[in-house]
């Protein structure tokens, strides 16, 4: 009997705990959570995504809500919930503060602008008012109608465009302008209405069958880390670790507990899935998960990869090699009974998070069910009697935001393709179990300690600020265990305050690997957490919590921080590149002399292109004050092919100028055209098609897309950037190094 290809697509949705416990660092009532995100996601992601599903009952699918979450959502509904930009919003004009609007012009823009901003006229003017003419000038000039409409929009553009037919919405957006108070009261009141609606709709579509909704531990903690902070070692055995071990493993069956009568409460039926925070796993783990009750859990490849011993490599097509070991349940094995698990297609989850947003909508699904269709073929030719499942599992909120329209027609072209498709079949992870029980195993003590994130844990400790705030996380943990009459029962704030503290977010934006501009609010949100624990206790508070964990002002150089999809247009987009690498050049951090001409270079990737920018002084113009002939050099690090010489007059014969190179992109400058080259035999170079974009303006911007360059998937290569004039050697960048680059 030949299956259909199954496929399971899990979408997590999740907000940190924003509310503040109030605190040390006290708040008025009106102001008690620090950061919109529930709201304005939850206004634009959470309910128009299951709502686009229930319009094609074939596809079953599953949604993991988060806790808190859920928690959060009620506040807003209730309306007990504000946050500053609310109460900003809800301010009449002639009221806001000198420091509101400051706050307003700062913030009211923090939205992907290609998306959110630009297709808004009125929203779109005032931005580039303050890109082009400062903050300052916004302050000095804007009259309160401009606050007034910026107040609006911010709020607008957040709604769904799947409610735009709303008559209330239609009417809004087609005024533009001269908002009103009373528009943004009842803009606000939309959005409570549309909040109302998630858990509901949610709710339905499960008993309707079509849905399977799955809950988090509560407050989105790394269990294998509160279990025991030395796990991080298992992946990387050299890590620093935190100078207290944390080894709070009693806190774990809290948080499985506390979640799953939340669900209980909210659904009518208990849960049957669980999403560990961040496919976050370890043996320790386990019995706690078994003994609440929980069926199933769901974790990333690279952790079933370490699990087997086994590098799931990919084909040129980026599709898995071996896919039997992907794409099958397994059943782990423990001595208080078993747990299924599901392990995620890292790659395909990744095309939606990060790189299908850049294509058009209709290429994009096609490209997605063209690589279910060749999994379904592989399946056919394997002739294997066990069905596969194909899990599909990430975030389901902020990749939205760099599609157009929310997205709706890239899921609507997906959606209807996969309708038609017969040989595919969506449904969800419990269904899937219950007619095709896991028959691998995998004996629990096997299972590996990692994450999503590269199989391990160091976007969550082992780094200075992290370990740091490990540390405050200890002490206050050690401080609550000291008074044993303080249950949850009699003191349920000092319980609060220690879950909040415990998840995951704070630590992912401590250190380095994250970033955001936020990252100030994050570590205070992280600290008031710890407040409320020893004001909860009346115990007097360490006086470190009352300092940041760490520095937040911006790094120099750093490493990607993510995939990127920038506009190739020359003018370097500061959103477009906020997740890239970065390599100062000139300047005091730099390290050419200080009169260089290129004053940074920003580097990243996404699945289709590698990007690359270099920002020069300003006036700066190729062929006077710049060499008009620049180079890019790839080398392929420990691989055997064939490579030649950078093929230039007077090149210095040093490291890493004398290494051989395989292929070579030659940009002119003053026409922004473009050469390229692959190395041939006897050290000579021949000409190639590349598809590559330039474009320069006030900066140089580049895509060179992966099919020129024809390496496969998790492939590693470097970069040399080579300046030349009239095909003489001039400069090269970075100095003594080669910039790292790993295919996606």
């Amino acid at each position: 009997m030949s299956h259909p290809l199954y496929i399971a697509f899990i979408w997590h949705q999740h907000q940190p705990l924003y509310k503040s416990p109030g605190s040390g660092v006290s708040l008025s009532p009106s102001q008690q959570y620090r950061l919109p995100w529930v709201r304005l996601h939850g206004t634009k992601d959470y309910l128009d995504l299951v709502l686009l599903l229930e319009r094609y009952p074939k596809l079953h699918q599953t949604v993991n809500l988060v806790p808190s979450l859920i928690l959060q959502l009620e506040d807003y509904i209730a309306g007990t919930a504000f946050d500053p930009y609310l109460t900003a919003s809800l301010t009449p004009d002639e009221q806001l503060t000198q420091q509101q609007r400051e706050f307003i012009i700062q913030h009211f823009f923090d939205a992907n602008h290609h998306t959110l901003i630009d297709p808004h006229p009125r929203y779109a003017q005032l931005y580039q008012q303050r890109q082009e003419k400062g903050q300052a000038w916004c302050l000095a000039n804007w009259e309160l109608p401009d606050y007034g409409d910026l107040l609006a929009w911010h709020n607008l553009a957040w709604i769904d465009p799947l409610f735009w037919d709303d008559p209330e919405i239609a009417a809004w957006l087609k005024q533009g302008r001269n908002f009103t108070l009373s528009d943004r009261q009842r803009i606000y009141s939309k959005q409570r209405e549309i909040l109302s609606r998630i858990i509901p709709q949610h709710r339905k579509m499960q008993e309707a069958g079509q849905l399977e909704v799955t809950t988090t531990p509560y407050t989105h903690p790394i269990l294998p880390l509160l279990a025991d902070t030395n796990s991080g070692r298992v992946a990387v055995p050299n890590m620093t670790l935190p100078e207290q071990r944390f080894q709070w493993a009693e806190d774990i069956p809290r948080h499985l507990r506390k979640a799953w009568n939340f669900y209980k409460d909210r659904f009518g039926q208990i849960p049957r899935g669980l999403w560990p925070s961040e496919q976050s796993v370890s043996p320790a783990v386990l019995p706690y998960i078994i003994n609440q009750g929980f069926k199933w859990i769901c974790s990333d490849e690279a952790v079933l990869g370490w699990t087997l011993k086994h590098f799931f490599h990919r084909d040129g097509a980026g599709n898995v090699e071996q896919p039997e070991l992907l794409y099958q349940p397994y059943r782990l094995q423990t001595a208080e009974g078993d747990l299924s698990i599901v392990f995620r297609d890292h790659r395909l989850s990744d095309l939606i998070g990060f790189t299908y947003s850049a294509m058009p909508a209709k290429q994009a699904a096609a490209d997605l069910v063209g690589h279910l269709q060749a999994i379904a073929k592989m399946q056919r030719d394997s002739q294997s009697e066990q069905p596969w499942l194909v899990t599909i599992a990430l975030d389901g909120e902020n990749c939205w935001e760099f599609y157009p329209q929310d997205g709706k027609p890239f899921l609507e072209a997906l959606y209807q393709s996969l309708s038609d498709e017969p040989r595919l079949k969506l449904v969800t992870v419990s269904e899937f179990l219950e007619e095709f029980p896991a028959t691998a195993t995998i004996p629990g003590a096997q299972l590996h300690s990692g994450s999503w994130v590269d199989g391990n844990f160091t976007t969550w400790i082992g780094d200075r600020a992290k370990n740091r705030a490990w540390d405050y996380l200890t002490a206050a943990r050690v401080m609550l265990a000291s008074h044993p009459e303080a249950t949850e029962e009699n003191n349920p704030e000092a319980w609060e305050a220690l879950y909040a503290a415990e998840g995951s977010d704070w630590f992912w934006w401590f250190g380095a690997g994250h970033s955001s501009n936020q990252d100030a609010i994050f570590d205070r949100l992280f600290r008031e957490h710890l407040f409320g624990i020893y004001k909860a206790l009346n115990e007097p508070v360490p006086p470190y919590l009352k300092q940041p964990v760490e520095n937040h002002q911006a790094q120099a150089n750093h490493a990607p921080q993510g995939f990127i999809h920038p506009v190739i247009d020359g003018r370097g987009d500061e959103q477009d590149w906020d997740k890239a690498g970065r390599i100062e050049i000139g300047g005091a951090r730099g390290t050419m002399h200080n009169s260089s001409v290129i004053q940074r270079l920003w580097y990243g990737v996404d699945h289709l292109n590698f990007y690359l920018r270099l920002d020069f002084k300003s006036g700066v113009a190729p062929g006077r004050d710049l060499p008009a002939e620049l180079n890019l050099l790839w080398f392929y690090p420990e691989k055997t092919m064939v490579n030649s010489p950078v093929p230039l007059a007077d090149v210095p014969d040093a490291a890493p100028l004398n290494y051989l190179f395989h292929h070579l992109l030659e940009v002119n400058l003053l026409t922004q055209s473009i050469q390229f080259r692959e190395a041939g035999d006897n050290h000579q170079w021949q000409p190639r098609f590349s598809r590559a974009q330039v474009a320069l303006n006030n900066c140089l911007e580049l895509a060179v897309p992966w099919a020129d360059l024809q390496v496969p998937p998790d492939y590693p290569l470097r970069l040399i950037l080579v300046l030349a004039d009239e095909g003489r050697f001039s400069n090269y960048l970075p100095e003594n190094a080669l910039i790292p680059i790993e295919v996606p």
